[in-house]
């Protein structure tokens, strides 16, 4: 087959490349947690381990179901805007704090703990999403990140780092 003919029968189906990524990323994820060690503490059949494959396989069903749509003639709808103006520039003020609370989460989580780190990574992504409601936010943040940890910790058996809080937790 040519690459002529090849070129012109894939014409206007760039979305098979986002069915790859999918696939390899499915790929990615299933490899991954077929590595993780057994989990520590687990009690019941489901563990930390479980949920990667699920993901891992949802996203191969997902590039394949993809990748038939593409090869039937089924094409992406093109962006309308909705509710979005797109002659108006982004908002790089917003895109920039987020980037900040999530940095700052990966800076943090090792050395202050994941109670700490979630807890900046919650209340400043609202902040950037615009809420000034400090206290309210900030104690929604605390509430969220304390469920979070018991939530990987006792019921996943996933050890999160508490950094200086590792003794009294």
């Amino acid at each position: 087959m040519s690459t002529r003919n090849l070129t012109g029968r894939l014409a206007g189906k760039s979305e098979l490349g986002v069915a790859g990524f999918l696939a390899v990323l499915g790929v990615l994820v299933i490899v991954e947690a077929a590595s993780l060690p057994p989990a520590i503490g687990q009690f019941g059949p489901i563990g930390p381990d479980v949920v990667p494959y699920i993901v891992g396989g949802l996203l191969l069903v997902t590039a394949g179901l993809l990748a038939v749509d593409v090869l039937r003639g089924g094409r992406g709808e093109a962006e309308s805007g909705e509710d979005i103006d797109l002659s108006v520039p982004p908002e790089w003020r917003t895109v920039l704090l987020l980037a900040a609370a999530f940095a700052a989460n990966i800076v943090l989580i090792d050395t202050a703990g994941f109670l700490v780190s979630g807890t900046v990574l919650f209340w400043g992504s609202v902040y950037a999403l615009g809420s000034r409601r400090y206290l309210r936010d900030g104690l929604i943040a605390v509430a969220v990140t304390v469920l979070t940890y018991l939530l990987f910790a006792y019921s996943l058996g996933v050890p999160l780092p508490l950094g200086p809080l590792d003794g009294v937790i």
